[in-house]
């Protein structure tokens, strides 16, 4: 195993929250900061194409605020390539995305959009930004970032959080494996959609897995507990699950 699995912190419905009112407040960058300081190794953030949550101007200020690595989620659009080439963020993850979804719904198709991706892998890339591409736990989508030199895949844990407990060992099997398919092929593996307190341990606990990244649940918790509290105890599951 790994020494340290990395926790992303995703902060884009403290933005959800603020834009409810139209203010300044609740700031999304003074979350990304909580966060930092309880444990989170990086901070995603999500700027859809219609600026529900996180906008233009939050990105440019956690650019500056931010002293640990930032995730770009991104609709892979020439406006969101250009966006990313200008801010520059650590890592761009590469996420499929449709106005009616309330959240990202399943993972990108890879395979199926390859012609397309390639420019916006290789040109993310060319800019010293790690590309992710975030797709469900299956061979094909994997083999697919093969062939776009994807150094990293996210997979779409959230089926294996919506099934009950009999019908999740499958599910998590099928992340396993995949899991273990990418790092076979020297892709880096990342997780995440839907994990709670409850449910990351058995993601957490597969070896190749290097990243989980958390957001809805956490800020949820954080009205109840507070973000830090809520981030170290996440921490701290991850921590016993790793072992």
């Amino acid at each position: 195993m790994t020494d340290h699995l990395r926790l992303g912190v995703n902060i884009d419905h403290v933005a959800t929250v603020r834009n409810a009112r139209g203010s300044g407040y609740p700031d999304p960058v003074r979350a990304a900061l909580v966060a930092a300081e309880a444990g989170a190794d990086g901070i995603t953030a999500h700027l859809r194409e219609d600026r529900r949550h996180i906008t233009d101007a939050d990105i440019a200020h956690l650019s500056e605020a931010l002293t640990i690595p930032l995730n770009l989620e991104m609709a892979a659009t020439e406006e969101m390539l250009g966006i990313a080439l200008r801010h520059r963020p650590h890592a761009a993850c590469i996420v499929p995305e449709r106005r009616e979804e309330r959240t990202t719904e399943g993972g990108l198709d890879a395979a199926g959009q390859h012609d397309h991706l390639g420019p916006m892998v290789a040109a993310l890339s060319a800019a010293n930004i790690r590309v992710s591409l975030f797709v469900e736990p299956d061979p094909r989508q994997i083999e697919a970032a093969v062939r776009l030199c994807a150094p990293v895949v996210e997979l779409h844990t959230g089926r294996y959080c919506e099934l009950d407990e009999e019908a999740r060992a499958g599910e998590l099997r099928r992340i396993a494996d995949a899991a273990a398919l990418a790092a076979k092929n020297g892709i880096e593996v990342h997780a995440g959609h839907g994990l709670t307190f409850d449910n990351v341990g058995p993601i957490a606990a597969i070896p190749q897995v290097r990243e989980l990244n958390i957001g809805h649940f956490l800020i949820g918790e954080a009205m109840f507990v507070g973000l830090g509290e809520a981030v170290r105890r996440m921490r701290a599951e991850m921590d016993a699950a790793r072992g």
